[in-house]
């Protein structure tokens, strides 16, 4: 199935989505921030198509989430997150702590994760407040920015139906 591109849609969201919102790259960097470097570990470990593990990765690369780099002469490559892709990780914490509460497994939690000087649990993912309080859903709200506002050239509809509904609190 050939999915709706939304790298013209002016929406931070959408355009993310367009990079990373499909599942075999989701579980890529996964499993990249889990350790695995080579093409045989990510094919292994996912149990994936190597066409659509290739095209994932190429496209990885391509939007510097990760960086292609070869270890040692005629070894093969490896695949390592950029600073764009480690900033990808309060995400991924986020989604596998939404699935840790709401699609749990009944034997118990399929991973903790820790902190490495302490070995202690982290806390789960939250929006946190200027002040490091956390924040619940009814305290957010979204205000137009600069590229929302009107005026700022952009002609996309989508755009204008956005400002409204944040003009008018949709949360």
């Amino acid at each position: 199935m050939k999915y709706k591109k939304f790298d013209q849609m002016n929406c931070s969201l959408a355009q993310t989505l367009d990079i990373i919102g499909e599942r075999w790259t989701l579980l890529i960097l996964r499993n990249a921030f889990l350790g695995a470097r080579r093409y045989s570990q990510f094919q292994e470990n996912l149990d994936i198509a190597r066409n659509i593990l290739s095209s994932r990765l190429k496209r990885l690369v391509a939007e510097d989430i990760l960086k292609k780099a070869a270890i040692t002469e005629g070894a093969h490559a490896e695949y390592r997150l950029t600073d764009k892709g480690l900033a990808l990780q309060p995400v991924l914490l986020s989604m596998t702590h939404w699935g840790d509460q709401y699609k749990a497994n009944p034997k118990g939690a399929r991973l903790t994760f820790v902190e490495r000087d302490t070995e202690l649990p982290i806390r789960q993912m939250a929006a946190i407040s200027q002040d490091g309080r956390t924040l619940l859903c009814r305290d957010i709200r979204a205000v137009p920015g600069p590229a929302l506002r009107p005026g700022t050239g952009t002609n996309n509809p989508g755009t204008e139906i956005m400002r409204r509904k944040l003009c008018n609190q949709f949360v």
